[in-house]
């Protein structure tokens, strides 16, 4: 029998190279680097992708080389994954469950709690795949957001042994099976990337060949020895420098706006796999990555990941707004010693000694009960008892869920059947509504989420008239893929009068691709619809804010922000200033394009607003919500009253 189930002290593991753990503790330092200061080190996130090559290097090595020896044990394999895993995820777990307790509101709490499940469950991937992207803003308010890379890894050690197991037992090419399974990812993940980018950057089948590419290089060290040992000293070096290289331009070049994974996720794990296959004779791997200081990073690289993110997160919470330059680095040096405080304290004690089943099946059970813990927290809606807030002094809904309930509750998905299958994405939203179940649709609202944050607004101020909007978290030009079906039926329907273009123009002017332009293809957009007879009208944007709503509302405990609401224009002008003018110069070409201005509903001279006459208008720092859609939509009605003619 080639794998025992019963436990085994006989699984080998692969001799200790110091320069992995040197590029360990590059990877870790890369992604604290993004987190902390992403402008600074734009692309250090590939320091995860790194990590998958190799955790699949490593895992990949031990089971290759326990097959062939017909003596891998699965019993031991998740045991010794158990011990090495679960004892300072479980502390960072519980630390955040102990934190978020004093200082989240009920929705966030509610929502760590879910976290805390996916967490516990090796799903965050999965439950964050359901919510929103990587690079969203809210991201940034997830303290357990890091984990979906652990997702990845534990999927990928939970199914990786058991087909390779499976695959030796009928005397399959193990190598063989290696490749195919690789290079079916990764085409899956260059198709996928272009649009369903939030899908391919959370999914195992299009992150795999990742990790499958570690465990490439671990079949080729095991069974074609030979090839490596004859390599000379300066094709060693070529080797890793080249890896190293293409890893360096990975971090320069690759940007959170980028379509990633995709081909550009070869530039660091190709350059992963090159810097391992080099050897750890290579120059680089002996004097640069094998030096104590690198190596000791990476022994605390794991505990490192963990911690630093929730950190940054619970800050930025707190403070309501991006932490001072100060607060972060200290916050840096702070998870650097829970690192290593972690490492020394919790993980060597529980990974080595003695009664390692009985640690195993310990661990094993404190991580599924702090997993019910996080549902419980979740089915209870954030445990509201909790004292962790007061109220200010200003009313008005601000949460996501509650917006889209509203909108569920109170309106109806598109009639047209093309569009609403157009309209559901992998991440199963439904992007199209209209203000009424039957008749014609006499207005059209298009464009990103600042679109969808309008209609509800608008539907309430024209009951009369049958309000439809359609989204799509991309740019919302008539080339662009996602929105062609959208644009072909706005314009074939005869009813439609009046097409309402808005989105978060500050972002999706820098997200155009290189080869187009902003101007153009938004001048290409509303010449068409005015040509096919619509009134075009483009709202400008309501101000975005550098801190959330809550802080506006709310006074935390444990924290020592002031209430506030208002910010100094300029801040959200520098960001106007960049695209109104090509609006303008737009709305001259055709009699039917207007541009229609909500700036000056919550922008005064000096400051803009997020609060109007005792009420909050945001749900975070750039979308309104039910209140602030109704304000505005008021108001749009009474100074533009040709939207609704």
């Amino acid at each position: 029998m080639l794998a025992s189930l019963t436990d085994s002290k006989n699984l080998t593991h692969p001799k200790y190279r110091a320069d992995i753990d040197g590029l360990r503790a590059f990877a870790v330092l890369s992604v604290v680097g993004f987190h902390a200061f992403p402008t600074a080190v734009p692309g250090g996130f590939v320091g995860v992708d790194i990590f998958f090559v190799i955790s699949g290097f490593l895992i990949s090595s031990i089971i290759f080389e326990n097959l062939k020896k017909s003596s891998f044990s699965f019993s031991e394999f998740y045991s010794r994954r158990i011990r090495r895993i679960f004892p300072a995820l479980l502390l960072v777990l519980l630390s955040c469950l102990a934190v978020g307790w004093f200082t989240l509101l009920a929705d966030e709490y509610r929502q760590l709690g879910k976290h805390i499940a996916g967490g516990a469950g090796f799903i965050s991937n999965l439950v964050l795949w359901r919510e929103s992207g990587y690079f969203d803003l809210d991201a940034e308010t997830k303290p357990l957001l890091h984990l979906w890379s652990l997702g990845i890894e534990e999927q990928f050690y939970i199914f990786w042994p058991l087909i390779l197991w499976f695959l030796s037992k009928r005397s399959y090419s193990l190598g063989k099976a290696t490749f195919i399974f690789a290079t079916a990812s990764l085409l899956l993940n260059v198709v996928l990337v272009h649009f369903k980018q939030i899908a391919t950057f959370y999914t195992p089948p299009t992150r795999f060949w990742e990790l499958l590419l570690g465990s490439m290089l671990a079949y080729l060290l095991i069974e074609r020895r030979d090839i490596f040992h004859k390599m000379s000293l300066k094709s060693a070096n070529l080797m890793s420098w080249s890896g190293c290289l293409l890893i360096a331009l990975a971090i320069l070049t690759i940007k959170s706006t980028t379509a990633f994974p995709g081909w550009w996720a070869l530039l660091p794990t190709v350059g992963a796999v090159l810097f391992i296959a080099g050897g750890q004779d290579a120059w680089p791997n002996r004097w640069i990555f094998s030096n104590p200081v690198a190596v000791w990073f990476g022994l605390i690289s794991f505990p490192l990941y963990l911690w630093h993110w929730p950190l940054l997160s619970f800050a930025r919470i707190v403070e309501g707004g991006v932490p001072a330059l100060e607060t972060r680095v200290t916050l840096i040096g702070v998870s650097i010693l829970l690192a290593w405080l972690t490492y020394r304290l919790f993980e060597i004690p529980l990974r080595f000694g003695s009664h390692r089943r009985g640690k195993a099946i310990g661990l094993f059970l404190l991580m599924a009960m702090t997993g019910i813990s996080g549902f419980v927290i979740y089915k209870y809606d954030g445990l509201e008892f909790r004292d962790a807030e007061q109220t200010i002094r200003y009313e008005g809904d601000i949460g996501h869920v509650s917006f889209f309930k509203y909108m569920t509750s109170n309106y109806f998905q598109c009639s047209s059947k093309d569009l609403l299958k157009d309209a559901f994405s992998w991440e199963g939203i439904v992007e199209c509504f209209q203000s009424h179940k039957d008749g014609p649709i006499d207005i059209a609202i298009v464009g990103d989420s600042h679109a969808e944050h309008l209609f509800i607004g608008l539907a309430e101020a024209m009951p009369g008239k049958n309000v439809l909007f359609s989204i799509k978290a991309s740019n919302p030009y008539y080339g662009n893929d996602d929105f062609r079906e959208i644009y072909k039926f706005v314009m074939t329907e005869k009813s439609i009068k009046k097409v309402i273009l808005s989105a978060w123009w500050s972002r999706r002017r820098v997200d155009v691709p290189a080869n187009s332009s902003f101007k153009a293809e938004l001048l290409d957009t509303a010449t068409k619809l005015a040509a096919a007879g619509k009134d075009v009208f483009i709202v400008d944007d309501v101000p975005n804010f550098s801190f959330d709503p809550k802080r506006c509302k709310y006074s935390r405990i444990l924290s020592h922000v002031d209430n506030q609401c208002v910010e100094e224009s300029g801040y959200f002008s520098r960001q106007y200033d960049t695209y109104i003018h090509d609006f303008e110069q737009i709305e001259k070409t055709s009699p039917r394009i207007k541009v229609v201005r909500v700036r000056q509903y919550l922008c005064g001279v000096e400051n803009c607003s997020m609060e109007k006459d005792g009420k909050v208008l945001y749900r975070d720092n750039n979308h309104l919500n039910i209140p602030g859609s109704k304000y505005v939509g008021m108001r749009l009605l009474h100074d533009y009253p040709d939207l609704g003619i």
